[in-house]
């Protein structure tokens, strides 16, 4: 076997290969423009791409929808904790029937409302809270609902 030979032996299957190669990308185009012309695949491509823009707009506007939802829902009544209790603990009278229960949003704003009762009276008070801190004194049942 000569050198000459061999190289033509090998040129020979090199062609083959690419023969072969060649055939199987022409059968896949094929697949993949079966029934369709190019033209018709580029109209289906650009629309493809416009759906994807506008889906993005969508998404980018839900976005700012739920931002917006979330900031009004921190605004909302988060937490309401009452205490009841006896103001005049030890003389016999009111039991517990005062309270006092805390309103407030996530981010601690909100009010305080009490009651004191005895049998002679019963007195309600409202406090407006921010920062989960009162501008006017607070008792202690107050503070507690407050925390």
């Amino acid at each position: 076997m000569t050198p000459t030979f061999i190289t033509s032996i090998l040129l020979g299957i090199a062609i083959i290969v690419l023969v072969v190669w060649l055939i199987l990308l022409e059968l896949r185009i094929k697949k993949l423009l079966a029934g369709k012309d190019a033209r018709s695949l580029e109209d289906t491509i650009s629309k493809n791409q416009s759906q994807l823009g506008e889906l993005f707009a969508f998404k980018t506007a839900v976005e700012t929808e739920m931002s917006a939802m979330d900031a009004r829902l921190k605004k909302k009544i988060h937490g309401i904790r009452m205490l009841r209790f006896n103001p005049f603990a030890g003389t016999g009278s009111g039991g517990n029937q005062s309270f006092a229960t805390a309103f407030l949003d996530e981010e601690g704003n909100g009010a305080v409302l009490s009651s004191l009762y005895s049998r002679e009276k019963v007195s309600i008070f409202a406090k407006p809270v921010i920062n989960r801190t009162s501008e006017f004194e607070l008792s202690e049942e107050e503070k507690e609902v407050l925390k």
